[in-house]
């Protein structure tokens, strides 16, 4: 990325800063922090993993009836960060979230491992659990209900696309004189630029 004279769009370094993530021995380079806020305006984060991205947006899979389906339903905005310490970057992305569609989210959820997708079905993602075996028991009445059948997808098992309306790439430098480019898209679809001050 030359900080100085950005690219005018965004989405070709974008992805190539996630390619180079995968290149230096991270087990998740696709890990992200996803911050929703709550109906109340409470904000909450947690780590999830990113499972496409295109000029539409940055897409991850989830329960929809878990704590961050939930703020989404509410409130349809979220925020995502990339922090790769080994090479001293970060990578925001924040948009309007919305799903994706039915088949493209049976097409991800096939693709799983069986032992994921009868997780799926098995946990009530985000409600209290009195202890673990009561999860194996749930999970043991799932893998037995779809003995010798596919599993298919749970119409609360959704994928959530956030577009891709305002990006910076930062990149550490000595004395914390960090570069920073942000890139905002405009009401007519095309990107500003902006350099920032570290």
């Amino acid at each position: 990325m030359d900080f100085d004279n950005p690219p005018p769009d965004p989405v070709a370094p974008l992805k190539a800063w996630l390619d180079e993530a995968g290149l230096i021995g991270l087990r998740n380079p696709r890990a992200m922090t996803l911050a929703t806020v709550d109906p109340d305006g409470r904000p909450s984060a947690r780590a999830v993993l990113l499972k496409d991205l295109d000029a539409a947006g940055a897409v991850f899979y989830t329960n929809s009836r878990s704590r961050k389906g939930r703020d989404l339903g509410g409130n349809p905005h979220a925020a995502l960060l990339f922090y790769w310490d080994k090479q001293a970057r970060q990578l925001s992305i924040e948009g309007r979230v919305s799903l994706v569609a039915d088949a493209e989210a049976d097409s991800y959820f096939a693709s799983r491992p069986r032992g994921a997708q009868i997780g799926a079905w098995a946990s009530n993602q985000s409600e209290p659990i009195t202890d673990r075996a009561m999860l194996q028991g749930r999970v043991a009445q799932v893998s037995e209900k779809y003995d010798g059948r596919e599993v298919p997808r749970p119409p609360h098992w959704v994928g959530y696309r956030v577009s891709l309306e305002r990006i910076e790439f930062w990149q550490g430098q000595p004395d914390r004189l960090h570069d920073r480019v942000l890139y905002a898209r405009g009401p007519d679809g095309g990107w500003t630029r902006q350099r920032l001050s570290p």
